[in-house]
């Protein structure tokens, strides 16, 4: 560990002794300084793995000696030190650029399970800088699996590759079928944990009552049916990246469980008392709106701003019409290639009938009729003719016709041509049975209209 050098910054000098001493035991290579500009001082003359910072100190505080840090050199890792009061400064530091924060009085072993985290990535960081060096450059429209020539889509894409040298909570945000997923996945390649394991999980698909085992994995004879231990995606994810999808439907409960994760960086399995290592990196996403979900209490404070370091926002495919065609073309070479179809054209007026259509569904719908249109193909091209099935795309047209009115119909539309069969008008709407329920409920939509 010598090679793991820490600088401690804190006006207090009963403080900076402690953790001096502590991480010394430890066999870290430890200098004080007491101020900004000592440390500053300090990392000109000899380069540090990682500072810990307290943020309120006269003159030079944390937040703008962290700021003049990440100036000099981004890759420093930096670990905010602060009392409870102002963890809303903590939050702010980490979008700026730290790794994590700790809380006064904390625990010496909490200390030293983050440090052991920082320290693991600083290595892992260090071995594939090379590799990371020689991934393939994608062409501006692309980005692994998400595409999109649109500003809207390269500030997405600028936006995730500004991720690739930190590794806080990411928070993913946009409609159902925007492709929030193939952001995480994004996200999870260009960081130093793409060599770890991606693990997602939607968290609206599994029961609250499985969740938590899901999660956290059991111990056999943990409760009715655990005839043998299994492990969670908590436990699955070490080292590399775990995926919350739809966070909006966890339980209260559970995200106060999921807090503890995250700030001590240890977890137990159910009916368990061995503590495991929560090495990974978090990234949740959702559709629902977390801060009216809070108001209602149904989302915790503290826990959204643990998640929520980093919003990634992926707009709805109706505000990016420029990138239909492109996606379009896209899902028209893969689907026929898979079915061996000749298909390798679309017309005009097909282009301009899925450009103005409004795709509740977004670009997993637009995927679903992009293979419908070929597989149903005999030309060698979709036209127009092709897209009759598109149904509710005369209201694409009407420009009086709110989004909420657009959606409601098609979604009557297809409801009533599949005998209100959920799990199938979901699957052609290229949403998930859940959301399908969800929409009927809100918009009040009824077999008889």
């Amino acid at each position: 560990m010598s090679e793991f050098s820490i600088l401690v910054v804190d006006d207090e000098e009963a403080m900076r002794k402690s953790l001096a001493a502590w991480l010394k035991k430890e066999g870290y290579r430890v200098d004080l300084a007491g101020s900004g500009a000592e440390a500053l001082k300090k990392i000109a003359k000899s380069p540090f793995s990682l500072i810990l910072l307290d943020i309120k100190m006269p003159g030079m505080d944390g937040l703008e000696l962290l700021s003049r840090i990440k100036e000099d050199d981004s890759k420093i890792m930096v670990v905010m030190i602060t009392a409870y009061g102002s963890i809303d400064s903590a939050v702010h530091a980490m979008k700026n650029g730290a790794n994590d924060y700790l809380l006064k009085p904390f625990d010496p072993e909490e200390l030293l399970l983050l440090i052991a985290k920082l320290c693991k990535q600083k290595k892992m960081q260090d071995e594939n800088i090379m590799l990371k060096e020689r991934l393939v450059r994608h062409e501006e429209s692309r980005l692994d699996d998400l595409l999109g020539q649109s500003r809207r889509m390269r500030n997405v894409f600028e936006q995730i590759e500004d991720l690739a040298g930190i590794d806080t909570p990411v928070l993913i945000t946009g409609e159902t079928g925007t492709g929030k997923e193939l952001a995480a996945r994004a996200v999870h390649t260009r960081s130093e944990r793409y060599a770890g394991p991606f693990v997602p999980i939607n968290c609206g698909s599994v029961s609250r009552p499985l969740l938590e085992s899901e999660l956290f994995g059991h111990e056999k004879g943990a409760f009715t049916g655990a005839v043998q231990a299994k492990r969670g995606r908590i436990e699955m994810a070490n080292a590399g990246t775990l995926f919350l999808d739809e966070v909006g439907e966890i339980s209260v409960e559970m995200q106060v469980n999921l807090l503890r994760v995250l700030e001590k960086g240890t977890f137990t399995r159910l009916g368990g008392t061995r503590e495991l290592s929560g090495d990974f990196r978090l990234v949740c996403a959702t559709h629902q709106d977390l801060e009216a979900l809070m108001s209602t209490g149904a989302f915790r404070h503290d826990f959204y701003f643990r998640i929520n370091v980093i919003n990634v926002e992926i707009p709805p495919l109706r505000e990016r019409r420029d990138d239909i065609p492109l996606l379009a073309y896209h899902f028209l070479k893969k689907f026929a290639g898979e079915l061996g179809k000749n298909v390798d054209r679309i017309s005009d007026d097909a282009l301009a009938l899925l450009k103005n259509y409004d795709w509740p569904g977004n670009v997993r719908e637009l995927k679903n009729v992009m293979e419908r249109a070929v597989v149903l193909n005999r030309s060698g091209g979709v036209g127009k003719e092709d897209l009759t099935f598109l149904s509710g795309s005369e209201h694409s047209f009407t420009t009086g016709d709110s989004l909420r009115e657009v959606e409601s119909n098609h979604i009557r539309k297809i409801l009533g041509e599949n005998n209100w069969n959920i799990s199938k008008s979901a699957e052609i709407l290229g949403i998930d049975r859940g959301t399908l329920s969800r929409k009927i409920r809100t918009y009040g939509v009824t077999k008889d209209g």
